[in-house]
C-alpha cells in the first residue's frame, strides 16, 4: 500500500508494518538532462517496475522527482543494461559522504579534465578514471 504524499510503502507482515521507502531526490539536473519514469525503466531493462525499486534502494541506480513522477536519467542506462561502473561510483561517493542529490551533481557537472561529465565517462570507457576521481573525493 502506498501512502499517497510520500511515496512510503507499507507492507505487512506478521502483525509489523515495515516501512520501504524507495529513494527519490528533488530534480536537481538540468532541465535538458532527459529521465525516465521508474515503469519505462522496467521495460528497456525487461524487468519488473519493483524490481527497478530495489535497485533504487539498493543504490545501482538514482532517480528524481520530475514534475511529481519518480525517474531515472536516461543516461544511466545502455541498450543491454545500467551503465558499467555506475553502482561502484555511487557506492565510492556514498562511502565519502556524498548524499544522493550531491552525486547526481556531480555526475552531470562537466569536468574539463576528462572531457565532459563523469557519467559521459562512464557511459565510454574511462569508468575507472571515474572511480579514481570519485575516491580521490573522500580525501
Amino acid at each position: 500500500m502506498t501512502h499517497p504524499r510520500d511515496g512510503m510503502h507499507l507492507r505487512v507482515v506478521a502483525g509489523w508494518t515495515a516501512v520501504s521507502q524507495i529513494p527519490t531526490s528533488p530534480d536537481v539536473l538540468d532541465a535538458e538532462v532527459e529521465v525516465l519514469p521508474l515503469p519505462d525503466v522496467a521495460e528497456r531493462l525487461g524487468l519488473l517496475v519493483t524490481r527497478v525499486h530495489q535497485m533504487l534502494r539498493d543504490g545501482q541506480l538514482l532517480a528524481v522527482r520530475r514534475n511529481g513522477v519518480r525517474a531515472v536519467p536516461a543516461a544511466f542506462l545502455t541498450e543491454t543494461g545500467v551503465v558499467k561502473h555506475l553502482s561502484g561510483t555511487v557506492t565510492v561517493l556514498r562511502d565519502a559522504g556524498y548524499d544522493t542529490e550531491e552525486i547526481l551533481r556531480w555526475l552531470f557537472t562537466a569536468d574539463d579534465t576528462l572531457p565532459g561529465t563523469p557519467i559521459d565517462a562512464l557511459r565510454g570507457d574511462r569508468g575507472r578514471e571515474v572511480k579514481r576521481r570519485a575516491q580521490a573525493l573522500a580525501f
